[in-house]
């Protein structure tokens, strides 16, 4: 008797243990931050709670970047334009017997200095225009879940700015006994009671950090209806 009830409560364990509940979560989810730091000028608030192909959420304000950008670009061709006279120069004194070695190496020089110049100025364009480029931000194909900002705030690097998902496809995440990681991978899966051809994505190694015993599993579901609604998940 002691082991008919012994097997029975194993068997209540393992069934219970094969079922699971996890939320229909989007396959991603963005948080993005600001890489600059500037003032809010324009927020597309319009986009919130939507999906949207391609669009500006936001911008930076880069009026100061872009007229530092337009004249470090003339001040580089200035000196692009000071680096072909003075090569010029020193073809011409090598051209002359008069000119010493002294007057040719000062001559070197001043173009190394130009160069050296043109490098820094080259680099000072390229920054400029990186850091334009992230005062407007752009997104595409993605859900605008929340815009964490509005005109006139100032943000530093590392504010969170908003919030994508990308909708394509699903995910489900729940945790699963050490001891049924083997069990499961043979067995099909039903989600909320009807059979599916669902395979597991992705089962990890080890223990989560808060489930001790347990190991974390992924299913992704290709074609989602809805999300965030809670599903049942049964291993048999």
């Amino acid at each position: 008797m002691k082991k008919i009830i012994t097997s029975i409560l194993l068997t209540s364990v393992i069934s219970f243990a094969s079922e699971y509940y996890a939320k229909i979560e989007p396959i991603e989810s963005y948080n993005i931050k600001s890489a600059v730091a500037g003032k809010i000028t324009y927020t597309n608030s319009n986009v919130e709670g939507k999906s949207i192909q391609e669009i500006t959420i936001l911008k930076i304000d880069s009026k100061i970047d872009k007229i530092e950008l337009a004249q470090t670009k003339l001040k580089l061709e200035n000196y692009q334009n000071i680096l072909t006279i003075e090569k010029n120069t020193l073809k011409s004194f090598n051209k002359v017997s008069s000119k010493s070695k002294f007057d040719k190496d000062l001559q070197k020089i001043k173009i190394l200095n130009v160069e050296s110049t043109i490098s820094d100025l080259t680099t000072k364009v390229a920054l400029l225009e990186d850091k334009i480029s992230k005062k407007e931000l752009q997104e595409s194909e993605k859900y605008i879940y929340n815009i964490a900002v509005k005109i006139g705030d100032y943000v530093n690097p590392g504010t969170l700015l908003y919030q994508t998902m990308d909708l394509s496809s699903a995910k489900l995440e729940f945790f699963i006994p050490i001891s049924l990681k083997d069990e499961i991978k043979t067995q099909s899966i039903y989600i909320d009671g009807k059979k599916t051809n669902l395979k597991i994505s992705k089962l990890y190694k080890v223990a989560d950090s808060k489930h001790l015993s347990s190991y974390k599993c992924e299913i992704i579901l290709p074609t989602p209806k809805e999300f965030s609604k809670l599903v049942k998940i049964e291993f048999k």
